[in-house]
């Protein structure tokens, strides 16, 4: 059984998108998207330097595009879907929730929706390594944190603050070995967040709806989602509350998926698995050149 699964954002680096734009009609794909959104998508994905794609409103399409070429180019059937944050909104057109315009000016709304709610104040998040979530969870409220992303494989993201992640570099959560500050423009995922939730509660009105063709789990508690009024429903309210991954990977275990591979920009859901999926086999797309080997890999693992 397969599962693909979508990246979110920080997964993005200069000119990821480069090589993706060789592939047939993908050029044309991106312009026709960046026409809809306002955005040259395909500047920021080829010449734009880290500072650029590190903007909320420019990282969030960017990425939710390149997701949706990296399928097209794959052209598989998988039998389960999900992303991680702004990954979701991949995850839901490649469940035939929305389409993939639908999806490209969603995304753009939730970017400058969040980018505008962080501006409000200076947040960010950090990852914690290693540690029990049992002891790291409470030393966060303690911290005026929010636990945003719980990731699995001895990995949570907490939010807040630049001051209250500066006192958790100096003041770690026993057990856990690293604090990295990751490249993100917000603290994403918390109740800084709640200006955002609004627009999009506006912007939604406007979609054509439909219910998921495939499994569809979501970050919100790791669920299978039925109905495509309910993953729009949950689409809205991430933004300011946290990602479960951990709970999803445990839903994919559930569920008996075998292999899951990671559309473009891949690599960092496919590390979270190695370490709470045993068994699993897991593929990154990170090129065009990966793509045979996701052939491969899928053609052992689809269709169950």
């Amino acid at each position: 059984m397969l599962v693909l699964v979508a990246p979110g954002q920080g997964a993005q680096t200069p000119g990821f998108l480069t090589p993706w734009l060789d592939l047939p009609g993908a050029a044309d794909r991106i312009a026709a998207w960046s026409d809809a959104i306002g955005l040259d998508l395909a500047h920021y994905g080829t010449k734009a330097d880290a500072d650029e794609i590190r903007d909320t409103a420019v990282a969030q399409p960017l990425l939710v595009a390149a997701g949706l070429l990296s399928a097209a180019a794959l052209d598989a059937s998988p039998s389960v879907v999900a992303g991680h944050s702004v990954g979701e909104i991949t995850a839901a057109a490649l469940a035939g929730v929305i389409d993939d315009e639908a999806a490209l000016r969603f995304v753009r709304t939730r970017g400058l929706g969040m980018a505008e709610a962080a501006a409000v104040t200076e947040t960010g998040m950090a990852a914690l390594l290693g540690g029990d979530p049992e002891v790291t969870v409470p030393h966060l409220e303690k911290l005026g944190l929010t636990p945003a992303n719980v990731n699995g494989g001895g990995q949570i993201v907490a939010a807040g603050t630049a001051a209250q992640i500066a006192a958790l570099e100096a003041d770690m959560p026993e057990g856990v070995r690293r604090v990295v500050v990751l490249k993100v423009a917000g603290a994403f995922h918390t109740h800084h967040m709640a200006p955002a939730v609004e627009k999009l509660r506006a912007a939604v009105g406007d979609l054509t709806v439909c219910d998921p063709t495939v499994r569809y789990v979501s970050n919100a508690d790791g669920h299978t989602v039925a109905t495509g009024t309910e993953v729009i429903a949950r689409l809205v309210g991430q933004v300011a509350n946290p990602v479960r991954w951990d709970l999803c990977m445990e839903t994919f275990q559930s569920l008996g998926v075998t292999a899951l591979v990671e559309l473009s920009p891949g690599g960092t859901l496919t590390g979270l698995a190695k370490r709470a999926l045993p068994g699993v086999k897991t593929l990154a797309l990170k090129t065009p050149d990966d793509l045979d080997a996701a052939r491969a890999l899928i053609s052992e693992h689809a269709g169950a």
